[in-house]
């Protein structure tokens, strides 16, 4: 088996359109590294196309079997062989399908030659999927040393594509729309380098992210400090001990260590309301991870233009550039639609465009 790298890389949005615009006639084969977000493309397909037309089907490869997908069974009265299709697929009421076949290269030999057909002849066995359907596939880097690889003379016959990581704009984008914990967000706009890849140039040294050569099992990828937002959400129900341990064993030891001044802070800061009321003379702390604390919990509450004006007013206030340009850069990704046709917004966007 053949195992595959590539130079050349998409985000995870263009991957996303790629599947959507060309998955019914050519199968994209998704590869990245741990953790960065290749399993929630199938639930973004699902966003963006509705369940009208189409049936979102989820199938992890590495444990499945052959009578998992399909299976010949005995006629007894006509003394033949007749094909059933596994449930999984939902073959009988005649929607188009969208087919993940996740960690496809982690799968054993014979069931890649399963898959393969599924993904070049768009059939179930000997089932064909309704015209339309889109199966794409997703693994591993061959680097990443997790053991994928795909039969040689598959690569020829699908689309590859490299996913890179999202950066720490794209991730905290995401994470402000899906409701995790302030301080994990707050310390991802702070910690850059936790969104580095191996594959980049000198990250050796890097003590958040996933390393081949490492044998440490926890690190900080978009996936890892997802799952962290609970732990400190409900960091009140046990000890500090027991929220610094959960938090390595989740994201590694160096995130935990690292977040823990950001937690600390969330209960002493500013409040949002109080600022809204006095942005011209409330005071502006000197502390830079409370106040990225305090500009999420803003990014979070604005929506009004009126109030966007009176937080602009705060934010102007703010000695460090780069601290504003925080704020500018999520609420534009968050929020675009109440920042683009906002003045303030737009005078501090043309007043720092070398920020930009």
């Amino acid at each position: 088996m053949s195992k595959v790298n590539f130079s050349l890389t998409t985000s995870i949005d263009e991957t996303k359109q790629l599947i959507k615009s060309i998955g019914a006639t050519n199968t994209v084969v998704v590869v990245s590294e741990p953790g960065v977000g290749k399993s929630t493309i199938l639930t973004m397909l699902k966003a963006d196309m509705g369940e009208d037309e189409y049936d979102y089907i989820y199938v992890d490869c590495p444990v499945k079997d052959m009578m998992d997908i399909a299976a010949s069974i005995p006629n007894h009265e006509s003394k033949t062989l007749e094909y059933y299709v596994s449930s999984l697929f939902k073959m009988g009421n005649g929607k188009k399908k969208v087919i993940m076949l996740d960690e496809f290269m982690k799968s054993p030999k014979l069931m890649q030659i399963i898959y393969t057909r599924l993904m070049l002849e768009r059939s179930v066995g000997d089932e064909q999927l309704p015209e339309g359907s889109i199966v794409f596939a997703t693994s591993n880097n061959a680097s990443d040393g997790v053991g994928d690889g795909m039969l040689a003379h598959v690569g020829n016959r699908v689309c590859l594509v490299s996913m890179r990581k999202p950066n720490h704009d794209e991730w905290n984008t995401w994470a402000s729309a899906n409701g995790i914990a302030r301080p994990i967000r707050a310390w991802a706009a702070m910690n850059t380098k936790a969104f580095k890849s191996y594959l980049d140039p000198d990250q050796q040294d890097n003590p958040y992210i996933f390393k081949p050569s490492s044998t440490s099992k926890s690190f900080v990828s978009p996936r890892s400090l997802a799952k962290c937002s609970p732990i400190v959400e409900k960091r009140g129900e046990y000890t500090e001990n027991a929220l610094t341990v959960a938090l390595a064993g989740t994201a590694g030891e160096a995130f935990a260590k690292s977040i823990a001044a950001f937690i600390s802070l969330e209960g002493r800061l500013t409040k949002y309301e109080d600022i809204i009321k006095n942005p011209k003379t409330i005071s502006v702390p000197d502390n830079v991870s409370a106040l990225v604390m305090m500009l999420f919990e803003a990014i979070d509450k604005l929506d009004t233009q009126d109030t966007l004006n009176k937080y602009m007013d705060f934010v102007n206030r703010i000695p460090q550039e780069e601290i504003q340009s925080i704020f500018f850069t999520m609420m534009m990704r968050a929020k675009p639609k109440l920042a683009r046709y906002n003045q303030e917004i737009n005078k501090w966007a043309t007043d720092n465009h070398q920020l930009l």
